[in-house]
C-alpha cells in the first residue's frame, strides 16, 4: 500500500478523495480553534452569569489551555497503537461531549471541570490533523495541503471574537459551547463516511517516564506563562515557579528521551535531522512573535478606540483575508521551489506589516490599520505553514506520528511565550506612558480624550517594536530551510499509513 500511495501521490493535483480528508480535517480543526477566540470574548460576561470573580473563572481559559498542553505529547503514541481515524473520531467526540457538557454547566466548577475535559480533545485534534495530513500528501503536494490546515489556524483568532461577540449580545452564554455541537456531529458524520481506516502500528510500551515527565512539565510553563500575562509581570512567585519547575521537568524528559531504548513519547532525536530541525526552530520563533503580536490589535481597537469585541473582530478580518490569500499560492511555490525560498520572504511581508502598527496613535486611520493587519496576513500565509511543511517534508513514514506532537508542543509553548511577553510588555509601557496599567483592562466603553489615547496608543507602538524584533530573530532559522523541491521520497517515505482511499 505505502508506495503504491506515494505514487499517487507525485500526481500534481488533488484527487477527490483527498480533497474529502481535507474537508473533514477542516471541520475537526476549525472547531477546536474557534472555541478558544470564542471563550476569551466572554470571560467577563460568564464570570456575571455564574456569580465569581474573574480570577476564579480565567480557570475556564487556563483548565482548557493546561489540559490541551497535556494530551499533545500523547498523540504520537496513540495514534501508533489506535489508528489515527480511531483517534481523530475519538478526539471529536471528547471535544464535542465536553462542549454539550460546558453548555449544561450549573456552576463554575462543573464548567471549568468540562472545559477542562473538552481540552483533552482539543488538543489531539490538531497534531492528529497534520499528522493524517502529512500522511496522505506525500511530500510534493505536502506544501499545498498543509495550507488547508493553515486556514482555520489562522482565521479562528479573526472569526472567534464577531462570533464570540454577537452571542455574547444576542444569545445566552451558553450558546458560546453549544455552537460546536452541529460542527462536531457533522464532522464525525463525514471522518466515518470519507476517512478511510489505517491499521494501528506496533507503537510499543508506553513510556511511562516520559508520561510524568513531559506533560506536567509543558502544563507548568503554559500556566506560569499565563499568569505572567495575568500579572503584567514575569516577577510573580506563580510565574516563577510555574516556568522553573516546567523547565526542569522538560529538561529532565530531554535527558530520558535521549538515553532511552524505548521509543520515548515524543522523539526529540528527530532534531538530528537539519530540515526538520530548521522547521521546528522556524516554527517556534514564528510562533512567539506572531501569535504573541496577534493579542496586540485587538486589545489596541477595545482599549484605544473604545471598540467592542464584534467590532474589533470584524476590524480584524483583513489579517484573516491576507493569510487565506497568502496560503495557498505560499503552499504551491514551497512545493515546486522548497520552503527556504518563500518562508523568509513571507517575514519580511510580516515585518512591513507590524512595522506600520509601530506608528500607531490615538486617531490612525483605519485604512492604514486595515492595510498594515492585511500586509501581515500575507506574510503569516506565506511563512508559518510552509516551514511546518518543511519540517515534515524529508520525514519516513513511519517519523510523522512523533514529529507532529513535537511540533504542536513547539507552537504552543511559544504561542504561550509570545502572549506572555507580549502583555508584560504592554503592562509595562503603558505604566511608563500613563502612570497605571488599568487601562488596557477598558473594553468597548467609549473613546478616551485624546491625550490619553495618544499616550496608550504610543504604548502599543512600543511593544509592537518588540514583536517586530522577534519577528526579525525567526529569519535566521528560516535561512537553514531547504532551497529546493522534494523531488521523490525514499522507500517508504511519508507515504507509509496513508488511508486507503489513496491507494
Amino acid at each position: 500500500m505505502g508506495s503504491k500511495a506515494f505514487d499517487q501521490s507525485a500526481d500534481a493535483g488533488f484527487d477527490p478523495a483527498l480533497k474529502r480528508l481535507c474537508a473533514v480535517i477542516v471541520l475537526g480543526a476549525i472547531m477546536s480553534i474557534l472555541d478558544t477566540t470564542i471563550v476569551n470574548v466572554a470571560i467577563d460576561t460568564l464570570g456575571g452569569r455564574l456569580h465569581t470573580s474573574l480570577s476564579t473563572i480565567q480557570w475556564v481559559t487556563t483548565g482548557y489551555m493546561l489540559a490541551l498542553s497535556m494530551v499533545i505529547p500523547l498523540t504520537g503514541w496513540a495514534a501508533g497503537r489506535f489508528g489515527t481515524k480511531r483517534m481523530w473520531m475519538v478526539s471529536l467526540m471528547l471535544f464535542l461531549g465536553g462542549s454539550a457538557l460546558c453548555g449544561v454547566a450549573w456552576s463554575v466548577g462543573s464548567l471549568i471541570f468540562f472545559r477542562i475535559l473538552q481540552g483533552a480533545g482539543g488538543g489531539l485534534i490538531l497534531p492528529l490533523a497534520q499528522t493524517i495530513l502529512a500522511q496522505a500528501a506525500g511530500p510534493q503536494r505536502l506544501g499545498r495541503v498543509m495550507s488547508v490546515i493553515g486556514v482555520p489556524m489562522m482565521l479562528g483568532p479573526v472569526l472567534g471574537p464577531v462570533i464570540g461577540g454577537f452571542i455574547v449580545d444576542s444569545l445566552s452564554w451558553r450558546w458560546i459551547f453549544f455552537v460546536n455541537v452541529p460542527i462536531g456531529i457533522v464532522a464525525l458524520i463525514a471522518a466515518w463516511f470519507w476517512m478511510a481506516g489505517d491499521e494501528a502500528r506496533a507503537a510499543g510500551r508506553l513510556d511511562v517516564r516520559g508520561l510524568v515527565l513531559l506533560p506536567p512539565g509543558l502544563a507548568a510553563i503554559v500556566y506560569g506563562m499565563s499568569e505572567a500575562g495575568s500579572h503584567g509581570t514575569v516577577t510573580n512567585a506563580s510565574t516563577l515557579i510555574g516556568v522553573a519547575a516546567g523547565v526542569a521537568l522538560v529538561a529532565a524528559f530531554v535527558v530520558h528521551a535521549l538515553r532511552t531504548r524505548e521509543t520515548p513519547l515524543v522523539d526529540v532525536r528527530l532534531l538530528a535531522n537539519r530540515e526538520f530541525a530548521a522547521g521546528a526552530a522556524t516554527t517556534c520563533f514564528l510562533a512567539v512573535a506572531l501569535f504573541g503580536s496577534m493579542l496586540l490589535a485587538p486589545l489596541y481597537y477595545q482599549t484605544v478606540r473604545g471598540e467592542n469585541a464584534l467590532h474589533a473582530g470584524l476590524l480584524m478580518a483583513p489579517q484573516g483575508l491576507g493569510a487565506a490569500i497568502a496560503m495557498p499560492l505560499a503552499g504551491r511555490i514551497t512545493d515546486r521551489v522548497g520552503a527556504g525560498r518563500i518562508v523568509p520572504f513571507g517575514i519580511g511581508l510580516a515585518l512591513l506589516g507590524i512595522l506600520g502598527f509601530t506608528q500607531v496613535g490615538g486617531d490612525t486611520s483605519y485604512v492604514q490599520l486595515a492595510f498594515s493587519l492585511f500586509v501581515v496576513g500575507l506574510g503569516i500565509g506565506a511563512s508559518m505553514m510552509p516551514a511546518i511543511s518543511a519540517a515534515y517534508q524529508t520525514l519516513r513514514g513511519e517519523q510523522v506520528p512523533s514529529a507532529s506532537p513535537a511540533l504542536n508542543i513547539l507552537q504552543r509553548v511559544g504561542g504561550s511565550i509570545g502572549t506572555a511577553l507580549m502583555a508584560v510588555c504592554l503592562a509595562r509601557f503603558t505604566a511608563s506612558q500613563l502612570g497605571v496599567s488599568g487601562v488596557v483592562g477598558r473594553r468597548g466603553e467609549g473613546k478616551l480624550p485624546p491625550a490619553v489615547a495618544d499616550k496608550l496608543a504610543h504604548a502599543f507602538g512600543h511593544t509592537y517594536w518588540v514583536a517586530f524584533g522577534l519577528i526579525a530573530f525567526s529569519i535566521l532559522p528560516s535561512l537553514l530551510l531547504p532551497r529546493r523541491a522534494i523531488a521523490r521520497a525514499p522507500a517508504g517515505a511519508m507515504a507509509e499509513g496513508a488511508p486507503e482511499s489513496l491507494a
